[in-house]
C-alpha cells in the first residue's frame, strides 16, 4: 500500500521550512547545519505529533468516534497537540497524565498544561505507571461503557498509523534538499516514543536513500530505544506491505544526553537551548529538542561530524514547555 491509500485529515502547515543555522555553524566551526522546522506545524504552537495526528484523527473520524483519549506526561507536547486536534475537529478529549516528573509550581500549572486547560480537555492523573498506554486504554474503555464513542491514541501518537506522518516527512525533506541541491550527511532528532525515527527511516528506505538518522534519546538508554524503534519500523513496514526495507544496523540511538532522566534538565541541554536562542533566535525545549541539540553539539565537538558534513536537525517542537522550566534556566549562568 501507499500512504495515500490511508485516510488523512489536513491539520498541519506543510511543508515546514528548512532553514540554515549559519550562526551556529560558524560558532561551532563544524559542518553546515540546517533545521527542519516541524515546530511550525500548527495545532497550538505545533510540533511533530501534528503530522501523526493527520492520520490518527482521520481514522478516528472514519470510525465515527466522538471522543479522543490519549496519555502523556504532565508537560506532554503530544497531549497538547491532540487536545488541539480535538478542538479543531469538534471532538471531545479526555487525557490521562502521568506525574512521573515532579518539579515546582511552574511545572504543575504552566506550559503545555495551561494550554491543555485553555482548550477544554478533561484531565485525569496517575502516578508512575508501568503501562501508561494500557491504563489509557482502560480509561477509553470505561468512557465507552458510559456511552462515548472513543478512539484511543497511544503515547506520542506512535503506532504504525501515526508513523506514516514521518514516512511522509522523509519524502518532503528529500524534495526540499533535492530542489536546493543540499546533500544531507545525517539527520539528527530527539527520539522518545519512536514514531518519528521509525517513520523517517522507512520513508528514506522507500526512496532508496541511505542517510543516517541519529536519534538522541530522551528517556532511556540507546540500546533499549533502538530495539523499540526497530520494532515499530517492522510494524509500519507490515502496515504498508513492503517487507523489510530498513536494516537493523540503520537504527542509531544515542543515550548519552537524557540524564538524569526524562524531563529533567541537565547542563548540556541548558547550553544548547541558550546557544540556539542567542545566536539563531531559535527556541528549543527542555525535554526533547534541547537534549537532541546537545547531542548534535557534542558530536561536532568530538569530531563525529566535521566541516565536510551537512546536517539536518529535525526540530520536533515543544517550546510551549519552556515556561514550565523557568527555574531551571533562571538558576543558571547562561553567559554571553
Amino acid at each position: 500500500m501507499d500512504i495515500s491509500d490511508f485516510p488523512r485529515l489536513p491539520l498541519a502547515h506543510l511543508p515546514t521550512p528548512l532553514e540554515p543555522l549559519d550562526n551556529l555553524s560558524r560558532l561551532l566551526a563544524g559542518p553546515r547545519i540546517y533545521v527542519k522546522r516541524d515546530d511550525c506545524t500548527g495545532l497550538a504552537t505545533g510540533g511533530n505529533k501534528t503530522r501523526k495526528l493527520e492520520f490518527l484523527v482521520a481514522e478516528a473520524l472514519a470510525r465515527k468516534a466522538d471522543t479522543l483519549v490519549t496519555v502523556g506526561a504532565v508537560q506532554s507536547n503530544h497531549v497538547r497537540q491532540t487536545v488541539a486536534a480535538a478542538a479543531k475537529t469538534g471532538l471531545r478529549c479526555e487525557v490521562l497524565l502521568q506525574r512521573e516528573v515532579i518539579r515546582d509550581l511552574d511545572y504543575a500549572t504552566n506550559g503545555n498544561l495551561l494550554l491543555d486547560q485553555l482548550m477544554g480537555v478533561k484531565l485525569h492523573y496517575c502516578d508512575h505507571s508501568a503501562d501508561l498506554n494500557g491504563d489509557g486504554q482502560k480509561l477509553a474503555d470505561a468512557l465507552g461503557r458510559a456511552g462515548a464513542k472513543t478512539f484511543f491514541i497511544p503515547a506520542g501518537g506512535s503506532n504504525p498509523l501515526g508513523a506514516l506522518g514521518y514516512v511522509d516527512c522523509a519524502f518532503e525533506l528529500l524534495r526540499q534538499t533535492t530542489d536546493r541541491q543540499i546533500e544531507m550527511t545525517a539527520i539528527i532528532h530527539a527520539t522518545g516514543s519512536q514514531g518519528t525515527q521509525a517513520g523517517l527511516l522507512l520513508g528514506l528506505a522507500l526512496q532508496d536513500r541511505v542517510i543516517p538518522v541519529h536519534g538522541i534519546t530522551v528517556s532511556r538508554p540507546g540500546r533499549e530505544q533502538a530495539i523499540k524503534v526497530l520494532d515499530l519500523v517492522r510494524q509500519t513496514e507490515q502496515l504498508l506491505g513492503t517487507g523489510p526495507l530498513v536494516a537493523d544496523n540503520q537504527v542509531h540511538c544515542d543515550g548519552g544526553f537524557y540524564g538524569p532522566g526524562y524531563g529533567q534538565p541537565n547542563a548540556q541541554m541548558i547550553e544548547a537551548v541558550s546557544l540556539c536562542a542567542r545566536h539563531e533566535g531559535l527556541l528549543l525545549d527542555p525535554v526533547y529538542t534541547g537534549k537532541a541539540m546537545a547531542g548534535l553539539i557534542a558530536h561536532i565537538r568530538n569530531g563525529t561530524f566535521n566541516r565536510d558534513d551537512t546536517l539536518v536537525f529535525l526540530h520536533t517542537g515543544g517550546q510551549a514547555a519552556l515556561s514550565a522550566y523557568r527555574s531551571a534556566f533562571g538558576a543558571q549562568d547562561l553567559g554571553e
